[in-house]
């Protein structure tokens, strides 16, 4: 792979400010460009500015990047990383072109203006620089048509989803000039450096996602309309419960925006005439009404949906499609979607629905239906191959599961005729696989994937992954690969003497299970292997504790029980801690609570950049019991300037906010500054490579001959930190920041990081602290207001105020 080290990117709006902002996110410094005004705003004619003033002429991309910095949610890992891009204009700074690695273009989809940028840019480029379009419609070989043998050789479109931190999605689309070399670097980059999945298009309407994803939504709008669902029916059908995103459809378009929906949709129209579904993708009338009314979503204030006041109270209304009016929502009543919902795992939730003899089950056949078969007469079209089709569409859409990926769930065979009933027309190599005796279009065997290749072998082939991206589940089907297992966890030999505790409860939450896995992994570590890796591929790392069975033992008072389960997570954390051999934890997603104290005891961390890390107790009406608080107090000792009679008040004072605010960053880079992570503790952009790169780690300490830390001594200040840390709790009290609770709470927790009643500073093990987190831990679990909290989180997801 060439290096690039640093890119230009022509145009600010929407996709090119944050496209710019992701880059910063990566390390990649940027040049961010956009036209010069051709009129001053009444905010600069007083300030007497001209139109040759670099404050106006350089006015559209500062705008764009202020905007990408407002963006919620965030375009940047931190705010600080918005130095890394400069901005300028085309005609002042086109120049800068010259000094960098890569130019993206991302303005307006236009083909006339995108091919007059390129002259320009033909000539300041340097020979060699790799340049690319992030069109989402236009095709690639059109813009790139009549520039030069060098242009067009290192020229390639790279779609990037909205919004590009967060969307894995990185559509590439060569020509047939693009060379090689160009592909894979861009290829690489995007999946190293940027943290991207990465799908290879062919030079067609809308490439792979767009084409099938914006179909499957203008489906599902006629047939919507033809048959009386309403929004909140639909959006209801196409959630989690059939393994898409919780915006469903229509809160998905709000976010995306309606006219960007009509946009695709006309452009797909009118660019493929010999589609066998095209006048679906004819906007309907309601459509172009709220497009008028300009009803386009989140950008305008309302869409399908809209937010109101009453009362005082925020409430979300919704667009109702006979009457155009916004009304209340319904609830939604299917007996098959409550028993689908109510059924675990993706596969048996689509059987209850594909059987199902209500409306809700004949809307699932039809739209499921008419995707997959459109999704199977696009191959060789828009792919020569199947796995690029299903990981643009998990990738791009947030869906579980690719569409062959969920027709294998469904049952290939004995749906083929009923989707053919209803209309639909599946494509002949579908049927062909199943005649040559192929009842699905995936395998697994010996640990490996395999999938139909439709195109070249018409048989099962491999597919082909890169040694770096570790699959658990596929390690797992090796059984001498198990070293232990329980319901709540696997221990897992990964090879080179490195071992892998995973969790796989629901939502890895922290219970016996998993206590007892973790002692039997570090006891293994000790006596059998060199290093241990905490780490899995589960949604999230882990969302802390299991909280059902603390508040069942606690409403049954239990307390020796729940004082036990305490120590033994304090111990394992503390063994983790003091392992003679390296512990390596790799976070990702949510690490909350108590995973975020097994992050706080890691000896090295190898988080993935979208961690979002924190100590959420509070909430639940209770503290860091696990170890966390105290970590964090050593953490906040260890940061203040080593010199005498410094004051430690402000440091212990950060974390103890950190806590009382539950506060959750919102990326690994967060992380450091609020003290979850060190300075020294490492990140990995791509999750598929997170659980190698902490394994190339632990094996890096071992090379270097790993020595565990000594034990910690920490400075208790005592009553005159208590003291200045009620005065905190009574004024965020009266002042209405706090709830009477929260201070109780928070009073609870400023007595254990003062260490306790003593007179004047001590110096404590941190056995002393553990002792205080878990008896302050005990003391709140038997209060009413505790239980309360605890028992609105399992049902609302939330914690609540009292």
């Amino acid at each position: 792979m060439r290096p690039i080290k640093k890119v230009a990117v022509l145009g600010a709006g929407v996709m090119g400010a944050q496209i710019s902002a992701h880059l910063a996110n990566a390390g990649i410094p940027s040049y961010l460009l956009d036209i010069v005004p051709k009129e001053l705003t009444e905010e600069e004619k007083s300030k007497g500015l001209t139109l040759q003033s670099p404050e106006v002429r350089n006015r559209i991309a500062r705008e764009g990047l202020e905007r990408a910095k407002k963006l919620k949610p965030n375009a940047f890992f931190v705010p600080e990383l918005e130095k890394l891009i400069t901005i300028g204009n085309f005609e002042d700074n086109l120049n800068w072109l010259s000094e960098v690695d890569w130019i993206i273009e991302a303005v307006v989809e236009r083909l006339d203006i995108k091919r007059e940028l390129f002259k320009k840019v033909e000539s300041v480029r340097k020979p060699g620089t790799i340049v690319s379009t992030n069109t989402s419609g236009i095709r690639i070989s059109e813009i790139a048509e009549g520039f030069s043998d060098d242009f067009r050789k290192h020229f390639l479109g790279t779609h990037f989803f909205n919004p590009p931190r967060y969307m894995k999605l990185l559509e590439i689309i060569p020509t047939s000039d693009t060379s090689q070399e160009v592909i894979e670097t861009i290829s690489e980059f995007g999946e190293r450096v940027l943290g991207k999945g990465i799908v290879y298009c062919k030079d067609t309407p809308n490439f792979i996602a767009n084409r099938i994803g914006v179909f499957a939504v203008m489906y599902v709008l006629h047939y919507m309309l033809q048959n009386g669902f309403t929004i909140e029916e639909v959006d209801e059908l196409t959630g989690p419960v059939t393994g898409k995103p919780k915006s469903a459809t229509f809160r998905t378009l709000d976010i995306v925006g309606l006219d960007t929906l009509v946009h695709v949709a006309n452009n797909l129209y009118n660019a493929v005439p010999d589609d066998e579904m095209r006048e679906y993708f004819k906007v309907p009338d309601v459509v172009q009404k709220m497009l008028q009314n300009k009803w386009l979503g989140e950008k305008t204030g309302q869409g399908f949906y809209k937010r109101v006041k009453k009362n005082g109270e925020s409430e979300i209304l919704v667009l109702d499609f006979s009457t155009m009016d916004y009304r209340e929502r319904q609830k939604v009543k299917f007996g098959s979607l409550e028993m689908a919902k109510a059924t675990e795992g993706l596969k048996d939730k689509l059987q209850i629905l594909m059987n199902a003899k209500d409306r809700a089950g004949e809307f699932f056949w039809k739209t499921t239906g008419a995707v997959l078969a459109y999704a199977s007469n696009r191959i060789p079209e828009i792919s020569d191959t199947i796995v690029d089709i299903d990981n643009a569409m998990k990738w791009g859409f947030n869906w579980e599961l690719g569409p062959f990926e969920m027709w294998d769930l469904i049952g290939v065979e004995n749906s083929i005729e009923r989707i053919e009933k209803e209309g639909f027309k599946v494509a002949d190599w579908v049927k062909e696989m199943i005649s040559s005796g192929k009842k699905k279009f995936y395998e697994r065997r010996d640990g490996k994937i395999y999938f139909y290749d439709v195109v070249r072998a018409k048989d099962y082939v491999e597919m082909k992954t890169k040694p770096e991206m570790i699959n658990l589940e596929l390690v797992k089907e090796d059984k001498t690969k198990i070293i232990k297992q329980n319901a709540g966890a696997s221990l897992i030999d990964l090879g080179d003497g490195v071992i892998c505790l995973e969790f796989h409860t629901k939502m890895n939450a922290i219970g016996e299970d998993i206590l007892v896995m973790a002692d039997y992994a570090l006891n293994e570590l000790e006596k059998n292997y060199e290093a241990l890796v905490i780490g899995n591929q589960g949604q999230h790392f882990s969302a802390g504790a299991n909280l059902m069975m603390i508040l069942m033992l606690a409403q049954e008072g239990e307390w020796d029980e729940i004082d036990r389960a305490v120590r033994m997570f304090q111990r394992m954390n503390m063994r983790i801690k003091y392992s003679p051999k390296p512990v390596v934890v790799a976070p990702h997603g949510m690490t909350l609570g108590g995973g975020c104290e097994i992050v706080l005891h890691a000896p090295k961390v190898r988080a993935y950049a979208e961690s979002y890390i924190g100590l959420v107790e509070i909430g639940a009406g209770v503290i860091p019991a696990g170890g966390g608080t105290k970590e964090m107090l050593l953490r906040a000792i260890q940061k203040a300037p080593k010199q005498e009679n410094i004051d430690l008040t402000p440091f212990i004072r950060e974390a103890f906010e950190t806590i009382a605010f539950a506060k959750v960053s919102t990326s690994a880079l967060e992380a450091k500054k609020l003290g979850y992570l060190r300075d020294s503790d490492t990140i990995s952009m791509n999750k598929d490579y997170l659980i190698n790169d902490a394994k190339k780690i632990a094996l890096a300490m071992v090379e270097e001959g790993y020595k565990p830390p000594l034990p910690a001594e920490i400075i208790a200040l005592g009553k005159q930190l208590y003291a200045n840390f009620l005065v905190g709790i009574y004024l965020m009290k009266e002042a209405n920041y706090i709830t009477d609770y929260e201070a109780h709470i928070g009073k609870k927790l400023a007595y254990i990081m003062s260490g306790g009643d003593f007179t004047s500073p001590q110096i404590v093990s941190e056995q002393h602290i553990l002792d205080l987190e878990r008896e302050a831990f005990l003391s709140l679990c038997g209060e009413r207001k505790t239980q309360e909290r605890m028992q609105y989180i399992l049902k609302y997801g939330k914690p609540l105020r009292n």
